[in-house]
């Protein structure tokens, strides 16, 4: 996969495989690890293809214990290597809580000085796919706020190189969370999306990744959404009808790093909103929506119409059947019509 489809332009799944190659390729202490990571079946998803026969030694595939395994990873960041670790599926991650909480998080800074620890947990995640209650599931929300731990979501956008170098450097574990949905779609680069709305990369290196800005070509916000990187094509088309259909010009800011937050960047365009949703998969509670809504209370009140609106998934399993599924899911028509509804108020 490394580098293949380039002239045709690449999936995301190309993007994140070149980008795992360039990681383990520029640091000879960089491992990989995960359940039938090894070629020639190279992960459940295909991410990790052409790995394990450039670097032999460095990808492994392992039993199938999500606690040993990021157990292991968090060892060769302890002692000092580089650990990339593939959750099957993620949400399985929680049977390796106890190790990303009470072993990898707490290491870095519980023995008197500071421990970098260069651990990264990727976790495919989110529905649409028709794999029923227990390989659908969008766990992002469990991991919130726990102290150095960093949260990561892959996006059409971002480039996987850049993204996975920056989540190394930070010196505490990461999470990535990668909607499985998007695996397949072609990776975009900042410019015109169609023939309405253009992305633009806002913020600084300083400030953490660059968060994507999708916004209708020349008009100011009536309203923005916030939403993860899974959610961000069916964002796109609940704004593109808002426009077409009401007059409604929306915009949409996509973070790759969801924890901690970057307030600072989204901050400007939320004031100039007034009316701000977040979108995510996860079901409603305890939600890394609700941790944006809280911040951006604190931090822009005074410019808000009303309050955060927080747009997620309804409260329940997750079913196979694809009709039922989209029933609980959010959906691009769950999107739009909640946007309406506040306008309607």
């Amino acid at each position: 996969m490394r580098g293949g489809g380039r002239g045709r332009g690449e999936t995301v799944a190309e993007n994140l495989n070149r980008g795992l190659h360039a990681v383990l390729g520029a640091d000879e202490g960089a491992y990989l690890l995960g359940e039938d990571v090894e070629d020639p079946y190279g992960g459940a998803f295909r991410i990790t293809r052409g790995l394990s026969t450039r670097f032999p030694d460095r990808v492994r595939s392992t039993p199938i214990s999500e606690g040993g395994v990021v157990g292991a990873g968090a060892g060769l960041a302890l002692a000092g290597d580089t650990a990339i670790v593939e959750m099957m599926f993620g949400d399985f991650v929680g049977l390796a809580f106890d190790q990303i909480v009470n072993f990898a998080s707490k290491t870095v800074t519980m023995y008197g000085t500071r421990v970098p620890m260069r651990l990264v947990v990727r976790c495919p995640v989110g529905g649409n796919r028709g794999y029923g209650p227990t390989h659908s599931q969008s766990p992002q929300k469990h991991f919130i706020g726990v102290p150095n731990l960093a949260l990561y979501e892959l996006t059409g956008w971002h480039d996987s190189t850049d993204l996975l170098r920056e989540m190394l450097a930070v010196g505490v574990p990461a999470l990535l969370f990668e909607d499985k949905i998007l695996y397949g779609r072609p990776h975009r680069r900042p410019g015109p999306v169609d023939d309405l709305f253009r992305a633009e990369p806002i913020g600084t290196t300083a400030d953490g990744p660059p968060v994507m800005h999708v916004h209708p070509v020349g008009l100011p916000p009536d309203f923005l959404v916030i939403a993860t990187g899974g959610l961000a094509d069916r964002v796109h088309a609940a704004l593109r009808t808002l426009l077409v259909e009401h007059d409604l010009a929306g915009h949409m800011l996509i973070p790759a790093r969801l924890h901690p937050f970057q307030t600072e960047v989204v901050a400007p365009w939320v004031r100039q909103a007034g009316t701000v949703f977040v979108a995510e998969e996860s079901t409603a509670g305890g939600t890394w929506g609700a941790e944006v809504a809280h911040r951006i209370a604190q931090n822009c009140w005074p410019a808000l119409s009303g309050p955060v609106r927080l747009l997620h998934s309804r409260d329940a399993v997750i079913p196979a059947a694809p009709h039922l599924e989209r029933t609980v899911i959010v959906q691009e028509e769950t999107i739009g019509r909640a946007i309406r509804e506040a306008f309607l108020d």
